[in-house]
């Protein structure tokens, strides 16, 4: 199908909510996201082709650079739910938050990214190896894989957090000489090789069996009771963008590119294979295993967090009455 046939088929998906949309009032919802990376694409594709007002939402898309400023923003009533690390909404939930995971939009691919004069694993002793933020995503997954390359943080390797949440920044600190090395993603890696930037992979977090997720979609137990109408429509804009993501890489790339402010055509086309081909799940369902990775790396800080499970962090009433109805169905047509 051509672009401009899909964008047709787009519309008329969309046109049937848009025209009952009009004829009554839209609810107001803000959707917060803690960083500008690819996994972010269904949310802009929600709001570029108005699936929010399809489903009767008049919704705002906002950036918030941190997870814990993020869940702030929810508990206070600023937003109505944010996509952020899995490991932001179990603190929270660990300190007394009401707050749960409802839906992912699944892991990222990240790599140990280093210096190229640092060729092995065994050449990162002495060396600094950036973070995000203490707590944040990042942070753990370096703390959970180091070790399983033989290398203790603050013995071997000094782990800190650089206050940088996109990898690409960090990255270009790593190129600066400010640390030694960092996580990267795919899209890093294609951006450096095209610039022709040298440097040294060490590691592959995923076939580490590190898990990281890299969007979890939150919000709070009093939300849930109050708006279930307008989360679950939510999640299905949310769906729905996933689901056009995937069947259009053109569509999908001017997405990129306006949000991103990416033209390589060479990266755009990699950000759809491992984005929306890739990573994220066609039906968003949270998956436990990262979930509880984070409850066991918190539990070292937040005792009373041991022997916690992660259903205790999860509510997929949503998400499986949209099964039950045959919401998912109707989508993939299947």
């Amino acid at each position: 199908m051509t672009f401009k046939g899909f964008i047709l088929v787009a519309i008329l998906l969309v046109a049937t909510g848009s025209a009952a949309s009009q004829d009554k009032k839209l609810d107001s919802f803000t959707i917060s996201y803690a960083s500008v990376s690819g996994t972010r694409a269904p949310l802009w594709i929600a709001k570029e082709l108005g699936l929010f007002e399809k489903y009767g939402l008049d919704g705002n898309l906002i950036y918030i650079a941190s997870g814990v400023t993020s869940v702030n923003a929810l508990l206070g009533g600023s937003v109505d739910i944010i996509a952020a690390s899995g490991s932001s909404a179990v603190g929270a939930a660990a300190r007394g938050a009401p707050i749960v995971v409802v839906a992912s939009l699944g892991h990222i691919s990240y790599k140990l990214i280093a210096m190229p004069s640092i060729k092995s694993v065994q050449e990162l002793k002495g060396k600094i190896i950036g973070s995000s933020r203490i707590g944040a995503g990042s942070d753990f997954a370096l703390q959970r894989l180091l070790p399983k390359l033989g290398l203790t943080p603050g013995k071997d390797v000094q782990l800190i957090p650089t206050g940088v949440s996109e990898s690409d920044r960090r990255l270009l600190m790593m190129m600066q000489g400010k640390i030694d090395a960092t996580l990267g993603t795919e899209d890093n890696i294609l951006q450096l090789g095209n610039r022709g930037v040298k440097f040294s992979i060490l590691a592959d977090l995923y076939d580490s069996g590190v898990y990281t997720t890299g969007s979890d979609i939150v919000t709070s137990g009093q939300l849930l009771k109050q708006k279930p109408r307008q989360l679950k429509a939510f999640l299905m804009a949310l769906t729905e963008g996933i689901w056009i993501g995937r069947n259009n890489k053109e569509l999908t790339m001017r997405i990129y590119r306006k949000n991103m402010k990416i033209e390589d055509p060479k990266l755009l086309e990699s950000m759809h294979k491992n984005y929306l081909l890739g990573s994220i799940p066609i039906r968003p369902y949270p998956n436990e295993e990262a979930i509880q990775n984070d409850i066991e790396d918190l539990s070292h800080t937040l005792p009373h967090l041991k022997g916690k499970k992660a259903g205790e962090f999860i509510d997929l009433s949503l998400l499986k009455s949209m099964d039950e109805e045959g919401f998912f169905k109707r989508l993939h047509g299947k």
